[in-house]
């Protein structure tokens, strides 16, 4: 295929196994661990967790990225289309809340065959980094019952610098949109689970709670109907030892700053505690 699922608009050629894209990646999926996860949003992980599909590859790179050695060394395995099914199948037999698509974007066409031939009876959730393209979303409109986008940077200097995209707040705006306009406002079960809606993850980096602010504040006037989730659990991984602003973990005074404007603005959702921050919540890759 040629491929432009994401806003970069590589146009480049991918076959099955690998490709010339930022991504790297080929049409079939490249998995680093499929298995319940305890660490998501309590309304995601529940008591029982959440049914997290890990894909190798991102289309955005973020230099201080928990997930390192899948997105960007692209740890893992290829496998068919009919195994993603089966692997949904045994995880909603393992008792999990949902299927949790992780960094799915490269693998858009494979995730929907995938679901046509094993349709879950629990919600899927897209787990993404909100560097998407609405054209693409579009196409999983009915497919996919719950989005979890992050929204990182509402200042494109930023997001050039950190994760070489200097159109990733209006291809965020536009996608976030785009999924409320497929899930409308959350509907929780009757265990807590969200069963359907767009929860909005934002992660607080150190030396920029001037951006955090800035997002906070995007979401308060364009985003009704969505949840928040603060998120406090930097740890400078990936390449972030290279950038001085990026290379520790934020502190209380930050992330309290932030918290205070969050309240302020009576934005809906979850904050994470700074317990967070440790590299033992980075997964194992062992698909």
């Amino acid at each position: 295929m040629i491929c432009n699922l994401c806003p970069r608009g590589c146009g480049a050629k991918r076959n099955e196994y690998d490709g010339l894209g930022v991504c790297r990646m080929g049409t079939l999926p490249r998995v680093a661990r499929i298995a319940p996860h305890m660490w998501e949003e309590p309304c995601i992980s529940g008591e029982r967790g959440s049914g997290t599909v890990f894909f190798s590859g991102c289309t955005l790179r973020c230099v201080f990225c928990q997930n390192y050695e899948i997105s960007a060394k692209n740890r893992g395995r290829t496998i068919t289309v009919k195994t993603l099914a089966d692997e949904f199948k045994r995880l909603e037999e393992l008792g999990v809340h949902n299927i949790n698509l992780v960094s799915p974007t490269p693998y858009v066409y494979a995730i929907l065959e995938a679901l046509e031939i094993y349709k879950p009876s629990i919600p899927v959730v897209y787990n993404t980094s909100g560097y998407e393209k609405a054209e693409t979303l579009r196409l999983l409109d009915g497919a996919v019952d719950v989005y979890l986008p992050d929204f990182k940077y509402a200042m494109a200097e930023l997001s050039k610098m950190y994760s070489a995209a200097d159109n990733y707040v209006e291809s965020a705006i536009s996608a976030i949109e785009e999924m409320l306009r497929q899930t409308g406002g959350p509907e929780f079960g009757a265990d807590g689970i969200l069963k359907r809606g767009t929860v909005i993850r934002h992660l607080v980096l150190p030396n920029h709670t001037k951006n955090s602010i800035a997002v906070l504040d995007i979401i308060k006037e364009r985003f009704g109907g969505a949840l928040v989730s603060l998120m406090g659990q930097y740890v400078p991984l990936g390449n972030a030892s290279r950038y001085e602003k990026l290379n520790r973990k934020i502190t209380q005074r930050e992330y309290k700053k932030v918290k205070a404007h969050l309240f302020a603005l009576d934005l809906d959702g979850f904050v994470q505690e700074l317990s967070s921050a440790d590299e033992k919540y980075v997964p194992t890759w062992d698909y």
